[in-house]
């Protein structure tokens, strides 16, 4: 087995609120990040697939088509958006970036078969990371089963000091 990990890069912005909340817990809890105008970051998203290399081509996948999905499921939703005003699974989710990496890796392997029914497939989705900051990084690992569902999805928070 062999892993390959692709990176891209987006712009979003977002507000950490909970309407469950008083404005003075919003604030307890997201301190700035309640700023009723929201705040943006530069995201770098790592998904990194795992999978057998193909005998006749010595590829995993074809990085193109790898790129092709997080395009069209995950850059086009996210990129330059308001999370919180344009990103539908977020009308009632509150955008951390820990949901945010959730609901890719979900975008991710809800749509994974319109990669593995390319000529070279078999690979699985392994794991989605993504850096908020210099700081903050949350990434979900994804089982071996690549037939799971969304629920078994397994978050694990990475912060770099």
């Amino acid at each position: 087995m062999i892993t390959l990990t692709r990176r891209y890069r987006f712009s979003a912005s977002h507000r950490l609120h909970s309407a469950e909340l008083s404005e003075a817990e919003n604030m307890r809890v997201f301190g700035k990040c309640n700023n009723p105008f929201g705040h943006g970051h530069d995201y770098v998203l790592e998904v990194t697939i795992a999978g057998r290399i193909d005998e006749e081509t010595g590829l995993l996948t074809p990085v193109e088509w790898l790129d092709q999905l997080v395009r069209r499921e995950v850059l086009s939703v996210f990129s330059h958006r308001n999370i919180n005003l344009d990103v539908a699974q977020f009308a009632s989710l509150i955008p951390t970036t820990e949901n945010i990496a959730l609901v890719i890796a979900h975008l991710l392997q809800e749509n994974w078969h319109l990669l593995n029914s390319a000529p070279v497939g078999g690979a699985r989705l392994c794991r989605v990371h993504l850096q908020e900051t210099d700081r903050n990084g949350f990434e979900v690992l994804v089982g071996p089963d690549e037939n799971q569902s969304s629920m078994d999805l397994q978050e694990s928070v990475a912060i770099h000091v």
